[in-house]
């Protein structure tokens, strides 16, 4: 079916899902279905072309280890970035937060102030009652 192409435009053979032009040769063949690169005797990755005419086997391949590789390497960015963020809040939960650490300082300061005028009330009321005798 697809060799009724042959000598025909890329475009022509490629209607057909299961055809694969091979440009140097000018050929429509069938696309070798049990193989998954068309082997090189049938026609050299840089001249086969399958589903569009604009991409060959060789840029396809490229391109496709390309994209996969980036996303290997953004998956496992993303799981150093999700470890290290885990470890660093179990390390912050562990140990006081800059703002409980503040609010305790805070807080011993009004204690503190507390205390002060406490004992400068309790002055107050020893000199009252050394002066009227009570």
């Amino acid at each position: 079916d697809c060799h009724q192409y042959t000598n025909r435009s890329c475009e022509e053979c490629l209607k057909n899902v299961t055809c694969l032009w091979c440009a140097s040769s000018r050929r429509c063949i069938e696309y070798p279905v049990r193989r998954i690169l068309p082997p090189a005797d049938m026609c050299e990755l840089r001249s086969a072309r399958w589903g569009v005419c604009w991409v060959n086997f060789e840029a396809l391949i490229i391109a496709m280890s390309v994209v996969g590789g980036t996303l290997l390497i953004m998956l496992g960015v993303c799981c150093c970035c999700c470890c290290c963020k885990k470890k660093s809040k179990k390390q912050v939960s562990g140990g006081p937060d800059k703002d409980d650490e503040r609010a305790a300082r805070e807080q011993e300061k009004r204690r503190m102030r507390q205390e002060e005028r406490r004992a400068e009330m309790k002055s107050r009321h020893d000199e009252i009652r050394r002066k009227y005798g009570t």
